[in-house]
């Protein structure tokens, strides 16, 4: 029991209070801190610390840092330049710098780790100052005590008193709501000290009043603690009735206070008020000869005096004492200016800022400055006189006897305060903090000692006080407590250079004689705040660490526990020699809290055997009962008891466990079909569901155990189990440890290697209830799975060990109904329900079934033989309900687990794939199932966990149809196509499918509801978008989402789940690409898709072509719901109990009808987007092929009703769109035709999916923009022809329906393929034919451009079918005819050279 720093309290965002108090900081700030723990005793060794008291260390104390280490110095140190305060119960916390604070209070929040604990979270910020200029100086938290008689013991609320260098002192709410503002002096306020009600510890010791000490530059001002304590509750309860009517304004009693001008003193830093005080008749003699002189008159009674303790310069530390009646407290009027405006400033601190009304009012306030008293003057008494020492501050002891000083010379002063003398000093503590603990000594922990009754009281006296000196060095980073006042250091910690030491001094206002004594809050003595680590600690120490070595006991004991602890580190060879030098040890050590501790240490070492261990505690026992009654400690024996018979339970089972014990009676399955109460058929499709159980479920790698099954080390053993009033219970342990402490009692005998019996009667013996004994058995069953269904023979063990377990006396209640649950079986159940196992929990479940009815069974027997011959039906009746009752859940759940069982054999089944890539989302193990699950997960629980596995396994929508239509046997043509078109789909994935079609079709069979083909399909779309919504470069996820949507049968669902996918996931994503697009007015980078929708430009090429397909589909199904029915969901009977969310499907079928031109409207725009992205244009700004109307429709409801265009399209906007679609046409036939030297460029043409049929599309699109398709068609064919695939073209050219026009078209393009032929190969046949044509021939080709043609190489033949395709085009009396005419002539005599 030595000394201790503990952890209660981190802060929640330390950093946030950081960045508001140093703006300046917040940059430069890391993400997060990491919280770690330097506070971890070490031990640290006296001598090696005398050089701290010898000498003092030589400046300077730390290497000179770098000028680039300031900034980083800066953001570990900041909490030394703020103005800190906590409440002593810990309920609030004040970090102040300058104008600006931080209110923080405590939550209680769940850690990282799963733990909850109290965490600081910022409560309220803001600036504090009223005047310009004034910032804070010091603060103090001050809680208030409840005036309710029904108070626990909490105070009511606390009160934040911050000083300012303006000289005000205000008062505020933990809200940041100014209560009260008082100026009692014109200079700053140096230092807050509060003193509260303390009941005197001996009748001699004067009772001291609570006060609030105020110290400025040259003056003391006291405000009594009763008077300010009724004034701050006046205020508060003003503030609330303010906040309720507005009107409200009560005057507040005023405030008593006094004020002290202290004179003969060059400069004052701190102080301390001692409180009342009175001499003996021997100093108040001495002192009035001191003062007065030889003849001095001395008062009958000594005066009682106020102590003040001043440290500055001049005198270094300076003793005021102020006459107590010497004169009248003044009255304060509490600033009316406050009291009348209270209203404004409760709603301008819950607004987030603190001030009052607006500028112009503050400034009338702050001109009306209150009238400031003059201070009563009193003069230094006597002091410690040093001129070159300058102190910095002082700290009273709890009792008021000593303060602690510390200076600018490193030291450490302890001061007797009633005698004005330096008694102790300590050296090398440059910047040191200091504070106090008091310790009250527990009579309980005396050593019993044989002594006479006394007839006074309590014979071991009143409880002993210790007071501790704590002091933090910074510049060493290490924090000591020290035994006052010549006592040695009793402890050391290693606590970081940045940390604050807070020492209130104070505790609850309000209370008195009476009411604390019932009051016990739990107060703080001392804080420290480690700002790198964010936690906030305190320190305890134990009251022996007061007590000499020569006096104290305890220090012997915990000599000889020290002793111990290394005696069982020890490696010896005679273990007999150590377990006598334990034995000798334990019976020396005196207090029995450490003898237990003790006790505890050898139990727990792994070291010793179990002998050892048995016989020490025996030994240990013995000598206890030996002792006298009185003298023995009735906790340690009860402990020694327990601790006793868990070695003698310990002991027991191990011999049971290591008896070579087998049961030679061979086993069947006919024996296992008559144990479980099965039928040949039964069994068979049991054996056959756990074989593809087995093979499917353990071919994964799951990760068992490495430990010896069965064996349990008693160190352990003794960890797990505890001893309560006769009953053995087990700790809050974890699954692991439970599980392997049902092995270490059940394991054998579940292998046939124990005796069951023996071992059941040994543990009901040793007080384990047999519902304890229920679930730990069952826990070893179920987390055992692999090992059980290898050996068959365990079920045999099972059902012996359950029907002995059953047969125990509080298992079954005898007075059970037979009409109401078993509460024994329940729990049997409940267990199977929760396992995951679900192969070990269906066989569990099955033997506890067979139990069941064979108890039952005796147990109706037995009533029915007890009963007389004319009651026989009525015997019989009852014993059927109460059979037909439990049996009913038995079966219910024996039909869940088959289920569930069936299910987690197909999600652990996998196909062979080859496909290489894989996404880390797929990756992911899938949940293991259990009947509680399925039944929490609502309705469409079953099959979101086959979409997951289907996910996970990325299998084609198709195989999920091959599966289904095994069972339809009603069209036998139409499954056969049917599975070739499912085999090829699989055969592009390249999948080896194996069982998981068989698996699937018996999935199928077992939950025809739940995994109803059009709930299945809903399930996975929905489960690839939310993946793909995780993930948007893996646009393969959003496209099979499509898929499995477009394969839902039903149009109603259908709908639903397209619009909730659309509203979900991709509106905000469309919406952002749209705009990025405008913006740009092109294809944009790879870098702006990214920033702007959040996936690669490829990626977002495949989203919008998805989001078109998904709109169609959408449109599709609209058309088609008006002539289906509403879909009816049910629901398997063994699974009508399920609860939990609404399912996706349900969810669906509530969407409203989609408002269906509105869904063109953005369809239309989808197109746009995707054609600018598949193809790359530039110069393309896709909302302004739109009106004012069509823009502001887009990215609403698609189920609203929207104003869309209507009408005849302005021809500007026509023009543009036109021009648009010709482009998207030209760019498609090139993406389509253009000659490249990597040939099949199909491959290449969209990165997911299949591409859209361009030409299509932009006709269809010219339809809905009011563009003329035939402009579009007759584009389209002029672009073939450009590429030379004149096959296409003249197919193409059979939709036009203006010949005339794009027979004038061809020409140009005929012209242009002969100019190229002619001029452009300058060959002397060439020229020759030039020359035989006719002068208008030869200068219509010259004018033609043959740059303008892709394709050039297109044959003579071919040309000579494309100018008799114009002429057949052309009517006679077109002015072009004649030209036709000639260039017939002249592809013909191209031609005839070239035969």
């Amino acid at each position: 029991m030595a000394c201790s720093i503990v952890q209660f309290c981190y802060f929640q965002d330390l950093q946030a209070a950081r960045d508001f108090l140093f703006p300046h900081l917040r940059e430069e700030i890391p993400a997060g801190a990491v919280r770690r723990d330097p506070s971890k005793s070490t031990n640290w060794e006296d001598d090696g610390w005398g050089a701290w008291e010898e000498t003092e260390p030589q400046e300077p104390f730390y290497p000179q840092e770098e000028e680039g280490n300031t900034c980083k110095t800066q953001k570990t140190s900041w909490l030394q330049d703020c103005v800190l305060s906590l409440s002593p119960t810990n309920d609030l916390m004040v970090i102040a710098r300058e104008q600006k604070a931080v209110f923080l209070v405590p939550k209680w929040k769940y850690s990282d780790k799963g733990k909850e604990e109290m965490q600081f979270a910022v409560g309220w910020s803001g600036s504090l100052n009223v005047e310009e200029g004034e910032c804070v100086t010091s603060a103090l938290c001050i809680p208030l005590a409840s005036q309710k008689r029904s108070s626990t013991g909490r105070p009511d609320w606390t009160c934040i008193v911050v000083g300012f260098t303006s000289g005000y002192v205000r008062f505020y709410t933990e809200n940041g709501v100014l209560l009260l503002a008082q100026l009692l002096n014109e200079d700053a306020v140096l230092q807050l000290k509060c003193r509260t009600y303390e009941i005197p510890r001996h009748p001699g010791v004067t009772e001291q009043n609570e006060e609030l000490s105020i110290l400025y530059p040259a003056a003391i001002v006291t405000i009594d603690g009763f008077s300010l304590f009724q004034s701050l509750r006046a205020c508060r309860n003003q503030v609330a009735k303010a906040a309720a009517s507005g009107n409200e304004n009560i005057q507040p009693p005023p405030l008593a206070y006094k004020k002290w001008g202290l004179q003969d003193i060059d400069a004052i830093i701190d102080h301390a008020s001692v409180g009342i005080m009175t001499l003996s008749p021997f100093d108040q003699m001495k002192t009035a000869s001191n003062i007065g002189g030889f003849n001095a008159a001395i008062k009958n009674s000594p005066p009682a005096m106020s102590q003040y303790i001043t440290v500055g310069s001049n005198p270094f530390t300076g003793f005021f004492y102020a006459l107590e009646g010497s004169t009248q407290p003044l009255l304060s009027h509490v600033a009316l200016a406050v009291a009348s405006k209270l209203t404004s400033a409760l709603f301008n601190a819950a607004s987030g800022w603190l001030g009052w009304k607006s500028k112009h009012e503050e400034e009338a306030v702050q001109k009306q400055k209150p009238k400031v008293e003059p201070a009563t003057p009193l003069a230094v008494r006597f002091g410690l006189p040093d001129s070159r020492r300058h102190g910095e501050s002082i700290c009273l002891s709890p009792c008021n006897t000593l303060a602690a000083v510390t200076d600018d010379f490193g030291r450490v002063i302890l001061l007797d305060v009633a005698r004005g003398i330096a008694i102790r000093m300590w050296k090398g503590y440059r910047g040191a903090q200091i504070g106090w603990i008091q310790i009250v000594e527990d009579l309980h922990e005396r050593v019993p000692e044989k002594v006479d009754f006394s007839p006074f009281g309590n014979t071991q006296g009143p409880s002993r006080v210790a007071q501790f000196l704590v002091i933090y060095a910074p510049r060493r980073g290490i924090l000591e407590v020290w035994s006052t006042q010549q006592g040695p250091r009793v402890g050391a910690f290693n606590v970081g250079k940045h940390c604050r030491l807070l020492y209130p001094g104070y505790k609850i206002m309000g209370l008195n004689n009476v009411t604390s004594q019932s009051w016990q809050p739990q107060t703080y003595q001392i804080c420290l705040v480690d700002p790198v680590s964010g936690s906030v600690k305190t320190v305890n120490v134990p009251f022996h660490l007061a007590l000499s070595d020569k006096k104290s006991e305890r220090a012997k004991d915990m000599h000889l526990v020290k002793k111990l602890a290394a005696l069982l580190k020890t490696k010896s060879p005679n273990l007999d020699l150590v377990e006598t030098e334990i034995k000798e040890l334990i019976l020396d050590i005196k207090y029995p809290a450490t003898k237990k501790q003790a006790l505890e240490s050898i139990l727990a070492s792994k070291r010793l055997p179990f002998s050892c261990l048995r016989n020490i505690t025996q030994t240990l026992m013995d000598t206890l009962k030996n002792q006298e009654l009185e003298a023995v400690d009735e906790g340690l024996l009860q402990f020694c008891a327990n601790k006793l018979r868990l070695l003698h339970l310990y002991e027991s089972v191990s011999q049971l466990n290591s008896v070579d014990f087998h049961s030679d009676t061979p086993f069947s399955d006919d024996d296992l079909a008559v144990l479980l109460r099965l039928n040949e058929k039964e069994l068979l499709k049991l054996q056959a569901l756990l074989e593809k159980y087995k093979q499917e479920n353990f071919r994964t790698n799951v990760r068992f155990s490495d430990d010896k099954d069965g064996v349990l080390p008693v160190k352990t053993f003794l960890e797990y189990l505890e001893y309560e009033k006769d009953v053995l219970n087990i700790k809050k342990i974890s699954e692991e440890e439970y599980v392997a402490l049902g092995s270490f009692f059940f394991w054998k005998c579940l292998h046939g290697e124990s005796s069951t019996e023996d071992m059941c009667h040994t543990l009901e013996s040793a007080g384990l209830s047999p519902q304890l004994l229920l679930s730990l058995l069952l826990s070893v069953w179920l987390s055992k799975e692999k090992d059980i269904l290898d050996k068959p023979q365990s079920v045999c063990c099972l059902h012996t060990m359950l029907s002995l377990l059953s047969k125990m006396k509080v298992a079954i209640d005898e007075t059970w109904d037979s009409q109401s649950v078993s509460p024994w079986w329940q729990q049997m159940r409940t267990a199977c329900i929760q396992s995951e196992n679900n192969g070990a929990a269906l066989l569990s479940a099955h033997v506890g079934h067979s139990v069941a009815a064979q108890i039952s069974n005796n147990m109706t027997e037995k009533k029915f033989s007890q009963t007389v011959l004319g009651a026989e039906s009525e015997a019989l009746t009852d014993s059927w309900e109460a059979l037909s009752l439990d049996t009913e859940y038995w079966k219910l759940l024996l039909k869940q687990l088959e289920d569930c069982l069936i299910l987690q054999t197909l999600l652990h089944s996998k196909g062979n794939t080859r496909t290489s890539k894989v996404s880390s989302l797929q990756a992911e193990p899938l949940p293991r199932l259990s009947v509680k699950k399925l039944l929490e997960g609502g309705k469409g629980g079953i099959a979101d966990s086959v979409a997951k596995w289907i996910f996970k396994q990325d299998f084609s929508p198709e195989i999920l149809k091959l599966a289904n239509k095994q069972r339809d046997v009603e069209n036998p043509d139409e499954p056969k196509e049917g599975i070739n078109r499912g085999f090829l789909e699989v055969s592009e994935v390249e999948m080896d499918l194996g069982a998981i079609p068989d698996l699937l079709h018996l999935a199928y069979e077992q939950f025809p509801c739940s995994l109803e083909l059009d709930v299945l399909h809903a399930h996975c779309c929905w489960e690839y978008v939310v993946q793909w919504n995780k993930d948007p470069e893996e646009a393969r996820f959003f496209v099979r989402s499509i898929e499995h949507l477009k394969h839902i049968l039903n149009a109603h669902i259908q709908n639903g789940i397209a619009l909730m996918m659309w509203n979900t996931f991709l509106v905000k994503r469309f919406s952002a690409a749209t705009y990025l697009m405008d913006k740009v007015g092109k294809a944009p980078k790879d870098r702006l898709c990214r920033r702007d929708v959040g996936m690669s430009d490829t990626a977002m090429t495949s989203f919008l072509g998805s989001c078109l397909d998904l709109l169609q589909t959408l449109m599709e199904a609209d058309v088609s719901r008006d002539e289906m029915q509403l879909p009816v969901l049910d629901t398997e009977d063994a699974w009508l109990s399920v609860e939990g969310p609404i399912s996706i499907v349900e969810l669906a079928l509530e969407q409203k009808h989609i408002h269906y031109p509105l869904v063109e409207h953005h369809s239309i725009l989808c197109s746009i987007l995707y054609a600018v992205m598949r193809f790359s244009l530039k110069s393309v700004k896709p909302l302004s092929l739109f009106d004012s109307k069509g823009k502001n429709a887009f990215f609403k409801d698609l189920t609203s009703i929207q104003l869309l265009p209507s009408g005849e399209m302005d021809p500007n906007f026509v023009s543009v769109r036109q021009q648009f679609l010709l482009k998207v046409v030209s760019a498609a036939v090139q993406a389509q035709h253009s000659v490249r030297k990597d040939k099949d460029p199909s491959e290449e043409a969209t990165p997911f999916g299949k591409d859209q049929d361009w030409p299509v599309l932009a006709v269809d699109l010219a339809h809905h923009l009011q563009v003329s398709e035939d402009v579009v068609r007759r584009h389209y064919v002029g672009e073939l022809y450009n590429y030379g695939v004149d096959h296409l073209a003249e197919e193409a050219i059979l939709q036009v329906h203006d010949k005339e026009v794009l027979a004038s078209q061809l020409l140009v393009l005929t012209g242009q393929r002969l100019a190229h032929a002619l001029l452009r190969t300058q060959t002397k046949e060439g020229m020759e034919l030039l020359a035989r044509l006719s002068p208008t021939l030869c200068t219509w080709l010259k004018a033609m451009d043959p740059q303008d043609l892709q394709n050039t190489e297109v044959p003579i033949a071919t040309t000579a079918k494309l100018v008799n395709k114009v002429i057949e085009l052309l009517p006679e009396k077109h002015g072009q005819y004649s030209l036709a005419l000639h260039l017939i002539e002249a592809v013909e005599a191209i031609s005839i050279p070239s035969l």
